[in-house]
């Protein structure tokens, strides 16, 4: 299979394999795909769907704040990125 893609692509494919976001170029294609199918995947959700969700959301409870499970998170990947450079 053969596909064109123009410099502004090309550019940003290899600025992420340099910046070591990714191995390969294939690496990036193959995650453009799989971001590609699940969008394509919610697009599919109709009316229903959405109803369901909202009152299951409902059902849950009430919010919580979720800031601290962010502060935890950006730490630890901050950490693995630190690690890479």
């Amino acid at each position: 299979m053969s596909v064109a893609l123009t410099p502004e692509f090309i550019a940003l494919l290899k600025e992420a394999v340099e910046t070591g976001e990714y191995t390969s170029t294939s690496e990036v294609i193959r995650d453009a795909l799989r971001e590609w199918k699940l969008r394509r995947s919610w697009d599919k959700i109709d009316a229903e769907d959405l109803r369901r969700l909202w009152d299951e959301g409902l059902a849950s409870g009430p919010a919580s704040d979720a800031e601290p499970a962010f502060a935890r998170l950006r730490g630890k990947y901050e950490g693995q990125m630190s690690k890479r450079r």
